[in-house]
């Protein structure tokens, strides 16, 4: 398959399943809705797909969230699997994404240090 097309399928896939957290369709109690989806990888041969979810929530939550979620693969697939009509359906890993949440703390820690050389400049004056 192309890449653009896996590309493009990986965009579809990830819409449906926010939209089943969304939607709260997933039973799983660990499923929470501050559950981000935010890419899936899909191999080329369309046997597996990656997903991965990142959260604000306090990490154990979120980990929690996302092994409620792979115990839940089947039923997103099969759920998913009758919206889309592809040849074969990838099998679903999610993973969890820490990149959403170090890029916050990093920006924060960064306002931080300018507000502090801000006062330090300010109080030289």
């Amino acid at each position: 398959m192309g890449e653009y097309r896996l590309i493009r399928l990986g965009e579809q896939l990830r819409g449906e399943i926010a939209q089943l957290i969304l939607l709260q369709q997933i039973k799983d109690p660990r499923v929470s809705t501050f559950l981000t989806i935010n890419r899936v990888e899909i191999a080329g041969d369309l046997a597996y797909a990656k997903v991965y979810v990142s959260s604000f929530l306090p990490e154990n939550q979120t980990e929690r969230g996302v092994e409620g979620l792979n115990n839940a693969a089947g039923f997103i697939q099969t759920a998913i699997a009758k919206k889309l009509h592809i040849r074969q359906f990838p099998k679903l890993t999610f993973l969890l994404d820490k990149s959403s949440k170090e890029g916050f703390d990093m920006v924060t820690k960064l306002n931080k240090l300018e507000a502090e050389e801000n006062a330090a400049q300010n109080s030289g004056k």
